[in-house]
């Protein structure tokens, strides 16, 4: 897939918006030239960025440090407290990821198991609401 720079300007542009921030702001926290802050915001020069820069600008706008690289590449940008792996043979970066992930799997499935128990505990008290209704029908009718 080709590099998506368009996506990229779109996202930070959006995510100024919605942090307030103007781009001299940006510069100041990215510590990333006006040029090139500019140039992505504005979709000019599409040309391969340093990881670096991605990630300075990633940080400044409070994402994750590869969230605009993997919206570069139109992949699903990573959370704030995902391990940062730097490339696909990064063993233990991808590792990390991998254990970040069945952790948030498991708080899920405790969430689940939690509403499991209490759709459980609804269901009896319905079936003793049911069963007392019944019987005072039973009690009314003789």
């Amino acid at each position: 897939m080709a590099d998506d720079w368009a996506a990229v300007s779109q996202a930070v542009n959006q995510r100024m918006s919605e942090l307030g921030l103007n781009q001299r702001e940006l510069i100041e926290r990215s510590q990333v030239s006006r040029a090139t802050v500019g140039e992505i915001r504005r979709n000019e020069a599409q040309r391969r960025r340093s990881a670096r820069t991605l990630e300075a600008l990633s940080i400044a706008l409070d994402w994750h440090p590869q969230h605009l690289a993997a919206v570069l590449r139109g992949r699903r940008a990573p959370e704030l407290g995902e391990p940062v792996t730097r490339a696909d043979d990064d063993i233990p970066g991808r590792l990390d990821a991998i254990e970040y992930l069945l952790q948030q799997i498991a708080k899920k499935l405790e969430t689940l198991d939690s509403l499991s128990d209490r759709v459980d505990e609804i269901s009896e008290a319905l079936d003793s609401v049911s069963g007392f209704v019944a019987e005072e029908r039973r009690r009314v009718r003789s």
